[in-house]
C-alpha cells in the first residue's frame, strides 16, 4: 500500500481545524489524523477551497478526496499483481501510467470514444485502460485490496418561496467581493477579461479590492462574429484595470497546437484552449504569477443560452394531452409534412420536445449526429459501448436535489461543463504558462448562495441569469449587461480554409489518425474535401478534435494502433 501523501490546492480550514499546523500537508494531517474512513469523508464535506488530497487514515486504510468541482484533480491506480494490491495515485493519470506493452501506453478504447463523443474524458475514466480519475465531490477509501467511492456531497437546492431582492443583492454583492479577496496570495494579481459578464466582474471586484489597478489580458480574434474585444476594452475602462489585449492570429495556432495538445496527460478537445495558453503566456511574460478566471457564473445562475432552448421544449408538454396526441403529432408525423420546409420545424420541435433530459441535450452532439458507423472504423466500433455514455449523464443528472429543470440544468453543467471542460482547460493552460489561477466564481459561499435563488431569479421569462443581471446594474456597465451572448470560441474552421499553414497541419493530422483505426479513412477524407468546405464553422469542430487526438498521440503514444476486435 501507498503510505505516501498526495495534497493539491488551497482549502479553507479554518473553522474545522484547531491549532494545525500552517501548511497544506499539515493541516490535512490534524484534520484526517486518527479519523476512521467514515468519519474522514464527513470531514472533506466540511472543508471549503479547491483540493486534492490522499492520506493514510489511522485504521490502515488510505483515503482520497477531490472538491466539488474537481478543481484540483486526483488519478489512482491498483495494482492488483502485487501482494498484497497496492493502491498509487498522482495529479496526473500520465504518472502512473507505466503499464507498457511493448513500448506503448495500453490506451482505452473507451476513452477513445469518450474523447470523440465529449471532446474532453469525463471521469471516471481517463486515457489510460487502468488508471481512473476520482470524480468531482467524491472521496473514496481503500482498504484490503478494494476501493470504494461515493460522493460526499451533492448539489442540494432549497429556495425561499418569498425571496427578499435587496437583501440577495446585498448579500450577492459582498460574496463576490469576499470571493475575489480570497484569491489573494499578496502578490500582484491580473485577471482574464472577456468582455462578457462574469470577467467583467471579477475585473471590477478584483479593482475595488485595493491596491494598484490589476492587469486584465483580453483575446481577440480578426474573425467576423468571434470577436468581443470592444467589450473587453468598455469594461476595463469602466473599472480602470489595465488593459492588455492579444490578438490570436492563425500563426499562433500553427506554432502552438503541438505543443498544447502533448502538454496535457491525455487528449483535450476543448479549442478554446489554444487562445487561452497564449494569452496566459503573455500575462506570464509580463511578469504575472497568479491570475483569475471567470469561469462557473453561467453555470451558477442561469447563463448559458441552452436553459432558454430547453425551457421551450418543455412548453410542449403543458399542452393537453388529448391536442398532442391526438392532432398535432398524427399531423406533424405524415411523411409530406416532415418534408415541408415551413412544416417540418414543427416535426423537429415534437421530436425533440418528447425526448426526456438529459438525453435530449445531446439531440446536436456532432459524431452521434454524423452516424456512429459512418465515423468509427468497424473494428474500434465493436470495442466500445456507445449507449454507456449516457448512463453516467443520467445518473449526474437524476443526482440533483431539486424539482425544478433549470436547477438540474446547473448541476448538469458544474460537472460537464465545469469539472470536465472549462475548469481543467484553464488550468492546464496557465500551468504551462507558469501562472497560478483562481476561481472566484466557484467559491463555496456563492454555490451556496446560488443554491438559494429561486429557478424564475435564475431563468426568467427566458432571460437569462435574471438576477445576476439585476443585482450587477449599476456596477457592470449598461451594455455588456445588455448586450447578446455570443459565446467565447475560436473561429478554427473559417481559418483551416484560409490559411495555408494551418490548413495542411489539420489535412496532415487527420490523414495520419485516419490510419490508426479508430476512424474511417473515407470520413475523414469527406470530413475534409466536402464537408469543412461547406460549412467550416459546424464541421471545424469534428476536424479540431480529431487534429488534437493525433497530435496527443504523436507525442505520448506515436506507434497507437487501434487493434479489431
Amino acid at each position: 500500500m501507498n503510505n505516501n501523501s498526495l495534497v493539491l490546492g488551497s482549502p479553507r480550514f479554518e473553522t474545522h481545524v484547531q491549532a494545525a499546523a500552517g501548511d497544506d500537508a499539515g493541516r490535512w494531517a490534524a484534520l484526517l489524523f486518527g479519523l476512521n474512513s467514515s468519519a474522514a469523508a464527513q470531514a472533506a464535506s466540511r472543508v471549503q477551497g479547491d483540493f486534492a488530497v490522499a492520506m493514510s487514515l489511522a485504521d490502515g486504510s488510505v483515503f482520497m478526496a477531490v472538491d466539488r468541482f474537481a478543481a484540483q484533480t486526483l488519478c489512482y491506480r491498483i495494482e492488483h499483481q502485487q501482494r498484497p494490491a497496492r493502491l498509487r495515485f498522482a495529479a496526473q493519470a500520465s504518472e502512473l501510467a507505466d503499464d507498457l506493452t511493448g513500448s506503448q501506453p495500453d490506451l482505452d478504447p473507451q476513452a477513445l470514444f469518450d474523447y470523440l463523443y465529449f471532446h474532453v474524458i469525463p471521469s471516471p475514466r481517463t486515457i489510460h485502460r487502468n488508471v481512473r480519475r476520482l470524480q468531482p465531490g467524491h472521496c473514496a477509501v481503500f482498504r484490503d485490496g478494494q476501493l470504494h467511492t461515493a460522493a460526499y456531497w451533492q448539489a442540494t437546492f432549497s429556495t425561499s418561496s418569498k425571496p427578499n431582492f435587496g437583501e440577495l443583492k446585498d448579500e450577492f454583492r459582498q460574496l463576490l467581493s469576499t470571493a475575489v479577496k480570497r484569491q489573494l496570495d499578496g502578490t500582484p494579481v491580473a485577471c482574464f477579461l472577456s468582455g462578457g459578464t462574469d470577467s467583467s466582474t471579477v475585473t471590477g471586484m478584483l479593482v475595488q479590492a485595493g491596491g494598484p489597478p490589476p492587469a486584465a489580458y483580453s483575446i481577440g480574434f480578426e474573425a467576423e462574429g468571434y470577436d468581443e474585444m470592444a467589450y473587453a476594452r468598455l469594461a476595463a475602462k469602466h473599472f480602470g484595470a489595465v488593459h492588455h489585449a492579444l490578438y490570436v492570429t492563425p500563426d499562433d495556432l500553427v506554432r502552438n497546437i503541438p505543443f498544447v495538445a502533448g502538454a496535457g496527460d491525455q487528449p483535450f478537445g476543448n479549442s478554446s484552449a489554444l487562445p487561452a495558453y497564449c494569452c496566459a503566456l503573455q500575462a506570464r511574460n509580463d511578469g504575472v504569477t497568479r491570475i483569475l478566471a471567470g469561469d462557473g457564473g453561467d453555470e451558477l445562475f442561469g447563463g448559458n443560452s441552452r436553459y432558454a432552448t430547453q425551457e421551450i421544449f418543455g412548453w410542449y408538454q403543458h399542452v393537453p394531452a388529448a391536442l398532442r396526441k391526438g392532432l398535432m403529432e398524427p399531423f406533424f408525423g405524415l411523411g409530406p409534412v416532415g418534408r415541408t420546409p415551413l412544416l417540418k420545424k414543427g416535426t423537429g420541435y415534437i421530436r425533440q420536445a418528447n425526448t426526456a433530459l438529459p438525453e435530449r441535450l445531446q439531440a446536436f452532439n456532432l459524431v452521434r449526429r454524423l452516424g456512429y458507423a459512418n465515423v468509427l472504423s468497424p473494428g474500434f466500433l465493436n470495442q466500445v459501448d456507445s449507449a454507456g455514455v449516457s448512463a453516467l449523464q443520467q445518473a449526474v443528472w437524476d443526482a440533483a436535489q431539486s424539482q425544478h429543470e433549470i436547477d438540474r440544468h446547473l448541476a448538469y453543467d458544474w460537472r460537464y461543463t465545469l469539472a470536465e471542460s472549462d475548469l481543467p482547460k484553464v488550468r492546464s493552460t496557465t500551468a504551462m504558462a507558469g501562472l497560478s489561477v483562481g476561481f472566484p466564481m466557484l467559491d463555496d459561499d456563492l454555490l451556496a448562495f446560488s443554491m438559494r435563488l429561486p429557478p424564475q431569479y435564475k431563468l426568467s421569462r427566458l432571460r437569462l441569469r435574471w438576477f445576476f443581471k439585476e443585482a450587477l446594474r449599476g456596477f457592470l456597465p449598461a451594455e455588456i449587461l445588455s448586450k447578446k451572448k455570443q459565446g467565447f470560441g475560436l473561429p478554427f474552421g473559417v481559418w483551416a480554409m484560409r490559411h495555408e499553414g494551418l490548413k495542411q497541419l489539420a489535412t496532415d493530422s487527420l490523414r495520419s489518425v485516419a490510419t490508426r483505426g479508430v476512424v474511417r479513412p473515407e470520413f475523414v477524407k469527406q470530413l475534409l474535401e466536402v464537408r469543412l468546405p461547406e460549412h467550416p464553422h459546424y464541421y471545424g469542430t469534428m476536424v479540431w478534435i480529431l487534429m488534437m487526438l493525433e497530435q496527443w498521440l504523436r507525442q505520448h503514444a506515436p506507434n497507437y494502433r487501434c487493434q479489431s476486435a
